[in-house]
């Protein structure tokens, strides 16, 4: 993954000479106020194969956008210098002040693309660090954003299955290994235990479930989707469509066809309907309705089944599956839920927090 970069022995006589002049003329320079200055650097290769040097010690590091936020929040929050997005409002709850009042940056490229290239100046980080599925541009996205800020940038893989071996390269990359091999093993054991209860309902005990997003209830999250990973993995997702939405967010819908679909069980994403399809007639004609069977997902400071699709799923994964089959997922929703929150969120979660987060959710 790495090599050192040499450096020519008359390249450092040279600059040796350099500095030695400098000092005997009385010059007011100062090169080693520069951090920069005779930092050792290291190839580094990404993800997609892109040989990056980076500094040997990184102690400065930027998010490219909201995905590698969440993940590098949990990595090494005191080597962030800058956010991607600002957290919403309700993330302060659970964030350190140090964390939550990080200066904003903007999202590096993408649909916003929004960096403040002053701001980026002032912080002055060292590396650019994007985490999440490549898309088919990143190599030449992140060459652009190297050549646009000066700064280096690398791109690492993270899928739902590969997240442990990504904090495993982010560990090496940072010089956290022990630190990441933690997050990795959480992980790994998360979805492996996830795929255990999963095949232990089998097809044929497999929940019938729609997952609602939109203020109307009327956007649907389709099976094969980017963000129904964990539906589709977890339950038998009703909402199967012709043509999946371009960016595999949700789907637009009628009631009508979601009657047609008739789950047995309904979530409904944070400011859907869920305060209100009890008193709806049409919605009350749904069997998962009728039965009490809906519920809304927990959100904060992330909400728990994505957007953004990062590693705030895991803790969907421990939710959705203690909600869908409780015999299988044995375990106590409240320390498993703390332990999350203390290993990614660095926040000691209370029992009443807890409830606060699911009180809709059960």
């Amino acid at each position: 993954m790495f090599r050192r970069k040499t450096v020519a022995a008359a390249a450092v006589l040279t600059l040796s000479l350099i500095a030695a002049l400098l000092l005997i003329g009385g010059c007011g320079g100062d090169p080693a106020g520069d951090p920069a200055a005779g930092q050792e650097k290291v190839a580094f290769t990404d993800s997609v194969g892109r040989e990056v040097e980076v500094p040997a010690e990184i102690t400065r590091i930027v998010p490219s956008g909201t995905m590698a936020q969440i993940v590098l929040l949990s990595l090494a929050p005191d080597k962030l210098v800058g956010l991607a997005e600002r957290w919403s409002p309700d993330a302060a709850e659970y964030l350190d002040e140090q964390y939550y009042n990080l200066p904003v940056l903007g999202q590096f490229y993408g649909g916003k693309g929004d960096h403040n290239l002053e701001e980026i100046a002032r912080v002055d980080p060292q590396l650019i660090i994007d985490v999440g599925e490549p898309k088919p541009s990143i190599a030449d996205d992140l060459d652009g954003i190297s050549a646009k800020v000066d700064i280096p940038a690398v791109h690492i893989t993270a899928t739902l299955e590969t997240m442990g071996e990504a904090y495993r390269i982010l560990g090496e990359l940072l010089g956290m290994e022990e630190e990441a091999a933690v997050l990795a093993d959480y992980c790994e054991e998360v979805y492996s235990r996830t795929q255990e209860i999963a095949a232990a309902a089998g097809e044929a005990g497999a929940a019938k479930l729609l997952y609602c997003t939109g203020d109307k209830g009327l956007n649907v999250i389709p099976r094969g989707s980017f963000h129904a990973e964990i539906v589709d993995l977890v339950s038998d997702n009703v909402a199967v469509v012709e043509d999946i939405a371009s960016k595999g967010t949700d789907n637009a819908v009628d009631l009508e066809q979601i009657l047609l679909w008739d789950p047995e069980v309904i979530i409904f994403g944070p400011d859907s309907i869920y305060d209100t399809v009890a008193g709806d007639t049409k919605w009350q004609e749904l069997t998962a309705v009728k039965e009490g069977r809906y519920y809304e997902v927990p959100a904060g400071p992330y909400n728990w089944m994505g957007f953004p699709p990062s590693v705030n799923r895991y803790m969907g994964m421990v939710w959705l599956t203690k909600l869908l089959y409780p015999a299988e997922a044995a375990y106590d929703g409240y320390a498993e839920t703390a332990r999350y929150y203390k290993l990614f969120y660095h926040c000691e979660l209370t029992e009443e927090q807890y409830t606060e987060l699911v009180t809709r959710s059960f």
